[in-house]
């Protein structure tokens, strides 16, 4: 992708993303997102056949970074670019949301959050699948490695929303401590 085509794709997410701010998903329009943009219709549709489709992009590359980020746990910047990376994935991957990228946080805690917390929990489930059930796994052999993987990352959104809610009152590493004393015993 030219940078013509990112710039483009950035001043279109940057749209969706304040006019998600202001109101639901439903309520938006691809006219009001090409006027915010201040793009045209055509170049809108180059890159998005739909706004869902533009929804889907939008997440994908959000939560890949982050995900990704966390799986290169050497990976660290923002806030973290002095230290060494955490060694739990987990609180790598908090950190990151605590730094609030591309304005991830409100996209969470927005009137449409709904949308965002089913990719973002769709996205954790690669991370979970093969940091956790599949190399860590000793205990509960007989309950499905699916069960677990959806089990594990609905605690994690639901703790992320717990945690946006409190105004994350709680260190990354607070939360992660929390976290893993409660999935460890599962695996």
């Amino acid at each position: 992708m030219d940078r013509r085509q990112q710039k483009t794709r950035a001043a279109v997410f940057a749209a969706f993303s304040t006019l998600l701010a202001e109101k639901s998903y439903s309520k938006i329009t691809v006219q009001e997102i090409i006027d915010t943009a201040n793009v045209g219709r055509t170049t809108f549709y180059a890159h998005f056949e739909t706004k869902d489709d533009l929804l889907k992009t939008l997440c994908e590359e959000l939560f890949s970074h982050i995900i990704s980020s966390a799986f290169d746990r050497t990976h660290t910047h923002g806030l973290y670019s002095d230290q060494n990376a955490p060694a739990s994935v987990f609180c790598h991957l908090l950190q990151h949301l605590q730094e609030n990228e591309n304005n991830i946080i409100e996209l969470l805690s927005c009137e449409s959050s709904e949308l965002f917390l089913r990719y973002f929990k769709d996205s954790l489930n690669e991370l979970i699948q093969n940091q956790f059930v599949d190399q860590n796994r000793k205990n509960n052999t007989d309950i499905p490695a699916d069960f677990l993987v959806n089990h594990i990352s609905g605690s994690f959104v639901e703790m992320v929303l717990w945690w946006i809610k409190g105004r994350m009152k709680q260190t990354p590493e607070q939360l992660d401590r929390y976290f893993r004393a409660v999935i460890e015993p599962i695996l």
